[in-house]
């Protein structure tokens, strides 16, 4: 059989991202709108013990990234969980089907995450400027999604340099939520529930906290980007665990010190209704015109997490297609800026059309629901058996208390999937179940597994 026309179309990538440009597209993809319009929301949920929540978040996220570092390290190739995937459950059978799964899903939830964040942009925008129409926050988040592609159509080595700039935004606004809160605090704020370590596993198990957590995992998720950027970082084996890990403690840091912040200044009981509590919080501490200053870094930061998101996925169609897995389209790399344009330009161009049709709760909840269990699930298993199949003697990084790690991410994944709620799941489901059809459709076309095991076995 032909190999097909997609290996051809494509030029290699080039290794051109350093550690801290590494750290910085993961920072700015893991904070973005999600922290400042997640918070009053879990507010709402676990009221008092809202900061459980974010705990909750952050221990997944460590346990989580112990699988991604591992298999990052072992395998640093565009595309990330494409390539983890097909490797671990077989790269002619079962893994060609998962690793497909993992692109269409990408082909969905990636433009749903452009625009969940562009959706949040819009929420903030309103602050500084009225949108009282209807169709206003949809006109400002899709000039968004539109300026962002335009950013991205140039070469890696500008975009890394440019993620760092946006990066410095990041710091300066968590770092002046959280010195307004050390500076003026004066209500007091409980870091673990009331009644003490006795009530923990109550308010673990509660309903309350599974949907608590599926916000604040939405906030935490990008810690895995370097991974999506694999085949254009520097020293991978080293750098991409590295990479993983400080951006999920900064992160977790820079998390719990701003919701104590803002808790400590502003009752829960009232910024859990507030749609702009980092502007609300910054006015009531230091005016109206700090308050606009603060909104403008918010908008700063959203924009610059929709830069690492749309980077980093946009590689993962384009290493499917490339590998000759996928739609031959998704292959095509620019001829004098090598990257891969056609990808950015059709994820950027469906998260447009997302970015007018949905709300911003709805898309968190169907960001999760479509992921877990072909993505975070399917990854956590599939490093096991790679474990099994291959040993650990040539592992660049090896997690620490195997297979602890696992267990853990794979319970609270779970847990998490069911708190998204029925319909999200049954959603999901749904578009894994159209993936599976159009895998078979592409595989009959190509005469591969199983179509080509079947016809192998009427020859026999």
């Amino acid at each position: 059989m032909p190999e097909p026309a997609a290996a051809t179309a494509s030029a290699p990538l080039s290794r051109r991202l350093g550690l801290v440009q590494a750290t910085a597209l993961n920072m700015i993809d893991m904070v973005g709108i999600g922290p400042f319009v997640t918070l009053p929301l879990v507010m709402g949920f676990m009221g008092p013990n809202f900061l459980l929540a974010w705990m909750v978040g952050a221990v997944l996220s460590l346990a989580d990234g112990f699988i991604w570092s591992e298999l990052g390290a072992a395998h640093p190739e565009a595309g990330g969980s494409y390539r983890f995937l097909k490797l671990a459950y077989g790269e002619h059978k079962w893994g060609r089907l998962m690793s497909f799964l993992y692109v269409w899903q990408t082909l969905v939830q990636a433009p749903l995450v452009v625009a969940s964040g562009a959706i949040g942009f819009a929420q903030y925008f309103a602050y500084l400027v009225p949108l009282p129409e209807w169709w206003q926050p949809k006109l400002v988040a899709g000039a968004v999604v539109l300026l962002l592609i335009g950013l991205l159509y140039r070469r890696i080595e500008d975009v890394g340099r440019l993620g760092v700039a946006l990066w410095v935004g990041v710091l300066a606004l968590l770092g002046w939520l959280i010195f307004g809160g050390l500076t003026n605090a004066h209500i007091p704020v409980n870091w673990l529930p009331e009644g003490g370590i006795g009530a923990l596993p109550g308010a673990l198990l509660s309903v309350a906290m599974g949907q608590a957590t599926v916000k604040t995992i939405y906030s935490y998720l990008g810690y895995y980007n370097v991974c999506h950027l694999g085949g254009e970082v520097k020293e991978p084996q080293k750098l991409i665990p590295r990479s993983i890990f400080l951006s999920i403690v900064g992160i977790m840091t820079l998390y719990l010190l701003m919701n104590w912040s803002v808790a400590s200044v502003i009752p829960w009981q009232e910024a859990r209704h507030s749609e702009f509590i980092v502007s609300l919080f910054i006015e009531k501490l230091y005016g109206a015109t700090a308050a606009k200053m603060a909104t403008a870094l918010v908008l700063w930061v959203a924009f610059a997490s929709l830069f690492a998101v749309l980077l980093g996925y946009s590689r993962i169609p384009y290493a499917a297609a490339a590998d000759g897995e996928f739609l031959p389209l998704f292959a095509r790399t620019h001829p004098t800026k090598h990257f891969p344009h056609v990808s950015l330009l059709l994820l950027g161009g469906v998260g447009f059309v997302f970015s007018l049709l949905f709300r911003l709760g709805e898309v968190i909840s169907a960001i999760l629901a479509m992921r877990i269990l072909v993505q975070f699930v399917g990854q956590a298993v599939g490093l096991v058996l790679l474990r099994r199949r291959n040993g650990t003697a040539h592992l660049p990084f090896k997690m620490p208390l195997y297979p602890l790690p696992v267990v853990l991410a794979v319970v609270v994944w779970l847990w998490v999937l069911v708190s998204t709620g029925w319909v999200f799941v049954v959603s999901g489901l749904a578009v894994t179940a159209a993936g599976v059809g159009a895998f078979l459709l592409w595989s009959r076309k190509l005469r591969r597994w199983p179509f080509a095991e079947m016809r192998e076995q009427a020859l026999d």
